[in-house]
């Protein structure tokens, strides 16, 4: 069976990172895209190489764009470590990225495997807009787009109540590229908080010895100390949630087809996500908004990536 071809454009990121595990686990990775957001670039961009070299692959690394395109944000290095990967002073990895930008590469990418390739958008929509702004036929060419970002009915996870990290980091270019991308699949905020993992599974599903799950476990430790110091009854994985959609379209058990736009002017909902759920606005619907995936199935891809095909 031909394995399926993705470029994946992430901010790493705890929950990028085992996002890229799935799918080195499960596809063909033709490159990461990196864009700052969970922390600044110059740390996302080490995490990518740190993750490939930890997996064995030869995946390439193309460093994007530093900064949101208008106003600058706050990243979530309280979550994830001022170094994204739960300040484990890991040993940086030997390899370096390239020096083609993030953007240029998309596109380059986009026509060497022009209709068969899934993009998968789990870091704010930086690197996206831009290499849309500089080829706006780069849909035609991608098979299909499934981006992690939004929060559908208003439960964000941003000090503005209304809005998610990802969309929330950069609200222009998430507006660029919900507004031209004709058809896209979005895994957002409250579709992760309906799929979290019980705590007790997610330390079975960390407790092996392959040197995926070891790595993961260290880097994702500062993680799980956050989210049962926020008392969340389950461990969140949005951008892992979003890759096994990518991954296995067919997990999917209820979608909502509607048409979604970027709030940037106000006051506090600058960066929300708004739905027209009864599609009284009159304009073509553009995403298929994920309400509901088959939990074991996505569980199963999780312990695959990790090298636990017992847990």
């Amino acid at each position: 069976m031909t394995r399926q071809k993705l470029l994946i454009d992430t901010d790493p990121g705890v929950d990028d990172a085992l996002a890229i595990l799935m799918a080195h686990a499960h596809a063909d990775v033709v490159g990461l895209s990196i864009a700052a957001g969970n922390v600044g670039l110059n740390h996302t961009v080490a995490n990518g190489l740190k993750l490939v070299e930890v997996i064995g692959a030869d995946t390439p690394v193309f460093a994007g764009c530093a900064s949101p395109l208008v106003l600058p944000a706050e990243d979530a290095a309280f979550v994830h470590g001022l170094d994204g990967f739960g300040d484990t002073v890991y040993t940086a990895a030997s390899s370096r990225a390239s020096s083609e930008h993030a953007a240029l590469a998309i596109l380059r990418l986009s026509h060497e495997h022009a209709g068969e390739l899934t993009l998968v958008a789990l870091a704010p929509l930086t690197n996206l807009a831009l290499a849309l702004r500089l080829d706006p036929t780069l849909p035609t060419r991608v098979a299909r787009l499934v981006i992690m970002g939004g929060a559908v009915t208003g439960r964000g996870n941003t000090r503005l109540i209304p809005a998610e990290f990802n969309i929330a980091f950069d609200p222009e270019a998430a507006h660029i590229v919900f507004s031209e991308w004709p058809q896209f699949t979005l895994v957002d905020w409250e579709a992760t908080m309906a799929h979290g993992i019980d705590f007790s599974r997610w330390n079975a599903l960390l407790a092996g010895t392959d040197k995926r799950a070891i790595f993961y476990r260290s880097i994702s430790h500062k993680t799980l100390l956050f989210a049962q110091g926020e008392r969340r009854e389950k461990m969140l994985t949005a951008d892992a949630l979003a890759m096994a959609v990518a991954l296995d379209p067919g997990i999917v058990t209820k979608v909502e087809r509607r048409y979604v736009a970027i709030e940037l002017q106000g006051a506090l909902t600058r960066g929300a996500t708004v739905v027209d759920w009864e599609q009284r606005g009159g304009n073509t619907p553009n995403a298929d908004i994920v309400l509901a995936v088959d939990q074991t199935r996505f569980e199963a891809m999780l312990a695959t990536a990790l090298g636990r095909s017992d847990a």
